[in-house]
């Protein structure tokens, strides 16, 4: 009989191997939901006396590692934060780069999504993107478009600010029109106007690097988000972060503002015991 990864401390089960890690997730309490801030590649060249793309480059790997654990896990969709708005102030040399190795990605992945039935979703400010990038991720969309599997979402050129602001005007727009009534917009109302509608909010949110902050990432849907922080550099991240991430996540209780029922039945006991 396996041990409960709840009854073991993450010093014990970090030393297991991939298959053990995975072996150990319960399949019936998986994050419907992952986000992942993917930092450190530049950080990742500097200790390797590489430019900074060549992280870029190295970062890849990880990418599809992360992309086919979850679909293999049976996860229903993951958001990768490739690129923000705020990115478009690295030098050009590197946003170049950048550029050619998203066009690259879309090229040498398609087959593997499709065979995978990942459909591949990208979101952001897009228009902002050079032509030929917005070409390229277009063709993977429409392409992956009845893939019925995981859900990537990849933004680009994306912020959580931006994503929230440009959900209110298209729903100002909906208003002015007649579509929409002021009274009648409520939370799931505005929701439906974000980047991911349609997608459950992340239960869980992956930051590399040891950074511990968000960043101007999916502020509307990280409001209830368990959040996972690891010194790992992205280029270093593989499947068994991911189990271990998820692993932890599982050992977690989710109140969302309430209390558990084990507090309720101590408060109940302590004031019946007192009168």
């Amino acid at each position: 009989m396996i041990q409960p990864v709840s009854e073991l401390e993450p010093v014990e089960w970090r030393e297991f191997s991939d298959d053990e890690l995975k072996r150990r997730i319960d399949r019936e309490r998986l994050p419907a939901h992952i986000a992942v801030i993917m930092d450190g590649n530049g950080r990742w060249a500097q200790a390797r006396n590489l430019p900074r793309v060549s992280g870029h480059r190295a970062g890849i790997e990880s990418v599809r590692a992360v992309v086919e654990g979850a679909a293999e896990l049976g996860v229903k969709a993951i958001t990768l934060f490739a690129f923000s708005t705020e990115n478009w102030k690295r030098p050009k040399e590197e946003i170049d780069a950048l550029m050619q190795l998203l066009i690259e990605y879309v090229e040498r992945e398609l087959d593997t999504l499709l065979k995978n039935d990942i459909r591949f979703i990208p979101i952001g400010r897009l228009y902002q993107l050079p032509p030929e990038v917005q070409e390229k991720l277009d063709e993977a969309r429409r392409a992956t478009s009845r893939c019925q599997g995981l859900r990537f979402f990849i933004a680009l050129s994306y912020s959580g600010r931006a994503d929230i602001t440009d959900a209110v005007r298209r729903l100002a727009r909906d208003v002015a029109t007649g579509r929409l009534q002021p009274d009648d917009i409520s939370e799931s109302t505005l929701e439906d106007y974000l980047y991911t509608a349609g997608a459950p909010d992340p239960d869980l949110l992956i930051r590399t690097s040891g950074e511990q902050r968000i960043s101007n990432f999916m502020l509307w849907q990280l409001a209830y988000t368990e959040l996972w922080f690891t010194p790992i550099l992205w280029p270093d991240f593989r499947k068994r972060h991911l189990y271990m991430a998820i692993l932890d996540f599982q050992r977690r209780e989710r109140r969302y503002g309430g209390v558990s029922p084990d507090t309720v039945s101590k408060s109940v006991w302590d004031e019946n015991k007192n009168r």
